[in-house]
């Protein structure tokens, strides 16, 4: 009886001192659980994961081997408890392959991410077991096919981002089902059909993103729920009707970018008081007419505004409160009355100290080229007017621009000369001031311009001679300076710009003497013309030397 006791005693300390061992974090003897080792469903997925990649320029992949624990892997993260997968990301790591459909046994991953890469084929349907992912980024690789039609089954996803590759049919329905998501970026596919209006399910989304799709139908009303939505993009598609007006009630609005599809109807009046934090707002390229609201003055977080290539009529209101834009695009409409007043609000952008670009082209402006122009912040590095009605003189504090890098201002009224401050611009890279009525010299002080590419003065009524100084334009690779009244000589700095390459146009003026013997240094220029001039002598003997030309006049 004593015997058989102590043999009882004897087994309960050894449970006893089993279990002690057995402790987590306290392995003492060494006995490796089925935890530390890892799960091998998990390291079984993401071999067959490795299996399918054939391209490894940066070798990252040769980590992956049973020296080291699959959750050591590069871009692989377990979580601390049971060792399994919860994230596996592998950016920009220039990896080519296929998606492995075992990807789907990885049941406890949160994140998977493989932007900028070159995956291809098809995302695989087995994708919908991972009922755990909140994170898919497929963004900038190569994968086609149509969105899995199960994507629904993760259903705690909130952030899908696969812009960049090539998918193709429609956008599913059932994506409305996702009611976690925040963040949707289809971008840069090959999408058809329409907008699902059970999108307008998403109340949690904050970014929609369908930029350069081919993507038709309407902008559904259902959008009207999204009253979280911050960036709102379905640019360069073919979408038509009119933009629901409650679309302009999303007060959280930031970016708002419709530009390049079909769409017509009006801007509501009360535009800039509904989307108070805008600061992109773009209407590029549509059928969009009537005015520009007056109250979009009150915009005043606005950085780029775009209303280029519509319908739009009548004139610009005060822009004066908007001292944070940094581009104004109204080029391409019908804006102005071909009269004076229609550049009025010009003069409200004196006190902006960040405008950089402002475009008026192909309107109806008209009206005296503003002086306050030259008060505008030094700032600006382009202004565009061209194809309108402004007349005057070009203001001569035009050279307070001195990091203006484009002026263009063809196809106008404009007269008198061009003012000598002009040489103050030399950041100048274009100059277009063709088809007006300019007369005078052309100022030496245009040798200045030593960063200009592209200089053109045609049809205007330009005198006196060529300036030598153009030679110091060691950048220009086209000039064109025909039908004016320009006289003597050509001088031969300007033959001997080596950087001319695109054409040189000196035709219908008045030039006279021999073609410098300088032409032959125009090596690389494709077209030169010197026709209707009162040139005299015989052609240089080298200029079989410009191989490029492929024409002479």
């Amino acid at each position: 009886m004593v015997a058989s006791n102590s043999r009882f005693l004897v087994y309960i300390e050894v449970i006893i001192l089993l279990s002690y061992f057995s402790l987590p974090g306290l392995n003492l003897l060494g006995l490796a659980s089925p935890v530390v080792r890892g799960n091998d469903i998990d390291r079984q997925a993401l071999l067959h994961f490795k299996s399918k990649i054939i391209g490894d320029q940066l070798k990252v992949m040769e980590s992956w081997n049973s020296s080291i624990h699959f959750c050591h892997w590069h871009g692989v993260t377990c979580g601390r408890r049971h060792q399994r997968v919860t994230k596996l990301e592998l950016e920009y790591l220039k990896l080519t392959g296929s998606l492995s459909p075992y990807i789907g046994n990885l049941s406890f991953l949160r994140e998977f991410s493989l932007a900028g890469n070159n995956f291809y084929n098809q995302i695989p349907r087995e994708i919908d077991r991972l009922r755990r992912l909140e994170i898919l980024i497929l963004t900038n690789n190569s994968i086609s096919g149509e969105i899995p039609s199960n994507l629904s089954g993760c259903f705690k996803l909130t952030e899908v981002e696969i812009e960049g590759n090539q998918l193709t049919g429609e956008i599913p329905t059932f994506l409305g089902l996702l009611s976690n998501l925040k963040y949707l970026s289809f971008a840069y596919n090959s999408l058809r059909g329409s907008i699902p209006p059970s999108l307008g399910n998403l109340s949690s989304l904050e970014t929609l993103a369908l930029t350069r799709n081919s993507i038709s139908g309407i902008i559904p009303e259902a959008l009207e729920q999204l009253t979280d939505l911050s960036y709102f993009s379905i640019d360069d598609n073919a979408i038509s009707g009119t933009v629901p007006v409650t679309m302009f009630n999303l007060s959280n609005i930031i970016i708002f970018s419709i530009g390049g599809n079909k769409i017509q109807g009006t801007l509501p009046s009360d535009l800039a008081i509904t989307m108070p934090y805008v600061n992109f707002f773009s209407v590029r390229e549509n059928q969009i007419s009537g005015k520009i609201p007056v109250s979009i003055s009150n915009a005043s977080n606005l950085h780029i505004l775009q209303f280029e290539g519509n319908r739009l009529d009548g004139d610009v209101p005060s822009l004066e409160k908007l001292d944070k834009l940094f581009a104004i695009l109204l080029d391409a409409n019908h804006l102005g009355h071909g009269g004076e007043g229609d550049l009025h609000f010009l003069c409200t952008l004196v006190n902006n100290t960040k405008l950089e670009v402002l475009v008026l082209s192909e309107n109806n402006f008209g009206g005296v080229f503003p002086e306050c122009i030259s008060n505008f912040s030094t700032t600006l590095l382009h202004l565009v007017m061209e194809e309108n009605k402004i007349w005057g003189r070009i203001p001569i504090g035009i050279g307070n621009l001195i990091n203006l890098e484009v002026l263009g201002i063809s196809q106008n009224q404009l007269s008198g000369p061009i003012p000598i401050d002009i040489g103050r611009l030399q950041k100048l890279t274009i100059f277009y001031a063709r088809i007006n009525f300019l007369n005078g010299t052309i100022p030496y002080s245009i040798g200045n311009l030593t960063m200009l590419t592209k200089l053109a003065l045609d049809f205007n009524n330009l005198q006196g001679n060529l300036p030598s100084s153009l030679g110091e334009c060691q950048n220009l690779l086209e000039m064109g300076l025909s039908y004016n009244n320009l006289g003597g000589p050509i001088p031969p700095q300007i033959l001997g710009l080596p950087s001319m390459s695109i054409s040189l146009d000196l035709s219908s003026n008045n030039l006279t003497g021999d073609l410098p013997v300088a032409v032959e240094q125009l090596k690389h220029l494709s077209e030169f013309h010197v026709s209707q001039n009162r040139l005299s002598g015989l052609l240089p003997n080298k200029l079989g030397n410009c191989v490029s030309l492929e024409k002479l006049f």
